[in-house]
């Protein structure tokens, strides 16, 4: 009988060991001591030296044993470590580094006693600090303080300071700043000699409000300097005196293609309209960093479409053999009341992680001297160590880089090696000029000599687009790339930075090599477009897909396509199947929007008729077709095929009013109605912002990011910059 109980204990000590031994997933989230979750702290596994972070809704995966240390850090909050039990989900709680608060005083009301009381052991303490700006004393010193470096345009290099827990009035959540009892400007904070520092304090909530009035919601700095050195100056006295040069209107080195947008055609000249589909949504988020920078945007910046099919929109799921479904809807247009609205949607088919093929990449990253700045090269590591963590075990990545020259830095390594691939993206530092076109022939030799047949080959090119070594006009790199497209390795471009960005040539280099276009501004979109829209990023599920319409000359007098100015093609280039198009991806949506002239409706936008041809005559079809406004053609390649499949489908003349049609078409509709005003459009009647803003919020439902409600603060803040 002892022998037995020996034996039942052996064995349940083995199957503990052998659990103990097992390597899980182990997530969560994690906030701070408002609840609120942390985006970017790192979780460290002591045992496994592999480290991952947080998202934008403070969630986290890890793998770990029963028994491994974890070790979560963040700047300004307390380490805190946790050992894995038994179970999978760790939720952790961050509190706030209260030694921190030798540094700044947060009061709750005007002026405390508390705040003089203390002053003198703050000034003491300060003598010891070795500060490089105001901003700085301030990060990580208090609850409630977040500090975030500049992302990168010279002439503003104030970062950005949040007060948490006040309520979000600003796309930024900027405090007030008041200097000496006067109001500044961030930049104007940042520039402040510490030294020169006598009393920093912070005010939030009704304590902020009840001084200062609303424009201190989201919280007040009070800076006092020694001797009042800036007091009773005015703005222009304030920059002069703190050496800060004004911010030009729209950044000088950026480049954008300058292009027409598309004027209003008649079916009886004009039958066809053709054009490429068009997935990248970089101009949103381009236009989104000059407005939260408090910049006007460039017009050649704004791409409509790209605008329109940032969001994602309820259309169905494909239900035959195609790889996407097709939605049409027909509605009043919201800025010229005569018009109406064509949206046509596309959806692509949803294929689960596990079904998707094996992929090869190859991460194409430019380290030369430009990529320097915080929201380059440090956001763009950042950034692709999220894709590293979407990968799978059949995956495989290589790194190459290019400066003065072009180089492998990690050879094909296998997807389950995430800290080997993160180590190697650690190490790039930047430094030198720019060889993009050796570093692109260097990506797609590698990218072919491991060619996965059936699978997602792909490099992912990562720059701010300043290519001036070797291949650097736009025409050269479109030949260039046009050529590697040949080997069936598709592209998706990443663009970063500000000041010297050079657009052009990233949309040259997307729309030519079978690629996308993402702008990345920040980690949270970063994450958006490389971790929770992975599949559609980089699996594409068709590609070459073309769309052509013939609009019934007896239902439309005239139309015109709202925006893709750079994805229009010649109604013979259709059928051609050597004719490149865009692609498509997993769960991807394609947005585009008509604008049509009815028959019989009286227009200013209408252009001069010409006189009757003497040798051509242009007769309609006499036969019947009023219940018919247009007929749609799809023409698409499988992502390893060379032949087009193409699809039919009639329009029926049939429109609703505005205010009966769906919040996809309402939502659509105000992003390009946004978008039209910001290119100040001659076509359209009524820019009002107001009334934008009224069109989305009816439009915005199935909004679980936010985004749409971002969309609408950027409308509103954007008053004042256009």
């Amino acid at each position: 009988m002892k022998s037995l109980k020996l034996i039942s204990s052996a064995i349940a000590m083995l199957i503990c060991f052998v659990s103990m031994a097992q390597e899980r997933t182990i997530s969560g989230i994690v906030s701070d001591e408002t609840k609120q979750p942390l985006p970017g702290v790192t979780i460290f596994n002591q045992t496994s030296k592999t480290n991952v972070y947080t998202n934008f809704d403070g969630q986290y995966s890890i793998q770990a044993k029963t028994g491994d240390m974890l070790v979560f850090t963040f700047i300004g909050y307390k380490n805190q470590s946790q050992k894995v039990q038994n179970s999978n989900i760790m939720n952790i709680k961050m509190f706030p580094e209260m030694s921190s608060l030798q540094e700044v005083v947060v009061v709750g009301y005007g002026s405390s006693d508390a705040e003089y009381s203390n002053r003198s052991y703050e000034r003491a303490e300060r003598k010891k600090a070795k500060m490089a700006t105001a901003s700085v004393a301030m990060q990580g010193k208090v609850s409630g303080i977040q500090v975030q470096n500049s992302m990168g345009y010279s002439a503003m290099p104030s970062p950005t300071v949040t007060i948490r827990g006040n309520e979000s009035v600003s796309p930024k959540n900027e405090p007030l700043y008041i200097i000496d009892g006067v109001p500044a400007k961030a930049n104007q904070m940042a520039k402040i000699n510490p030294n020169d520092i006598d009393n920093v304090s912070v005010l939030k909530d009704q304590a902020a409000t009840s001084i200062y009035g609303n424009k201190a919601s989201n919280g007040v700095v009070v800076i006092s300097t020694k001797n009042e050195i800036y007091k009773n100056l005015s703005e222009k006295e304030l920059d002069k005196k703190l050496n800060i040069i004004p911010i030009p209107a729209e950044p000088t080195q950026e480049d954008y293609d300058t292009f027409v947008e598309n004027a209003f055609e008649s079916p009886k000249t004009a039958p066809l309209s053709t054009f490429s589909i068009d997935v990248d949504n970089a101009s949103y988020t381009n236009i989104r960093r000059f407005l939260n920078n408090g910049q006007q945007v460039p017009k050649d910046a704004v791409r409509v479409e790209e605008m329109v099919n940032f969001f994602k929109y309820t259309y169905p799921q494909p239900k035959n053999e195609h790889p996407f479904s097709i939605n049409t809807e027909v509605s009043d247009s919201p800025w010229n009341k005569n018009n109406k609205i064509l949206k046509i949607g596309l959806q692509g088919k949803n294929i689960p992680t596990n079904d998707l093929p094996a992929s090869n990449l190859v991460f194409l990253i430019d380290v030369s001297g430009s990529m320097s700045d915080m929201n380059k090269l440090p956001l763009l590591k950042q950034s692709l160590k999220i894709l590293v963590n979407e990968l799978r075990v059949k995956d495989k990545v290589a790194i190459v880089v290019y400066a003065g020259a072009a180089g492998m830095v990690l050879p094909p390594t296998s997807g389950d090696e995430k800290k080997t691939i993160i180590d190697a993206l650690d190490k790039l530092q930047s430094g030198g000029s720019t060889a993009g076109g050796a570093g692109i022939e260097l990506a797609y030799k590698t990218a072919t000599e491991n060619f996965i047949k059936g699978g997602n080959n792909r490099v992912i090119l990562a720059t701010d687009g300043d290519f001036n070594v070797g291949s650097s006009s736009n025409s050269d790199m479109e030949k260039l790339i046009e050529e590697k497209r040949k080997t069936g390795v598709f592209l998706t471009c990443l663009g970063y930075g500000m000041g010297n960005y050079k657009d052009s040539k990233m949309e040259i280099l997307a729309d030519k090599g079978n690629g996308n276009y993402a702008y990345i501004d920040n980690i949270q979109e970063a994450n958006r477009f490389l971790g929770k829209e992975f599949k559609g990023s980089m699996f594409a599920i068709a590609k070459d897909v073309k769309i052509q319409i013939e609009f019934n000359p007896k239902q439309v007098q005239a139309y015109r396509l709202i925006g893709y100015e750079n994805r229009k093609l010649r109604p013979e280039d259709f059928k051609n199947d050597a004719i490149d198009a865009g692609e498509l991806g997993s769960n991807h949506t394609v947005t585009a929007l008509y604008e049509i002239i009815p028959a019989g409706v009286k227009s200013d936008y209408l252009t001069v008729q010409a006189d009757d041809l003497k040798y051509t005559k242009t007769e309609t079809n006499s036969a019947n077709y009023s219940n018919e406004l247009a007929t749609i053609k799809f023409r698409y390649k499988k992502p390893d095929g060379d032949k087009s499949i193409e699809m039919i489908q009639v329009i029926e003349n049939k429109s609703v009013a505005l205010d009966k049609a769906s919040d996809d078409m309402k939502f659509s509709s105000a992003v390009a109605w946004f978008g039209l005003k910001l290119r100040d459009s001659k076509l359209i009647a009524d820019k009002s912002s107001e009334e934008i803003v009224k069109l989305a919020k009816q439009g915005n439902s199935n909004d679980g990011e936010g985004y749409k409600a971002e969309f609408i603060r950027l409308v509103e803040t954007s008053k004042q910059y256009n």
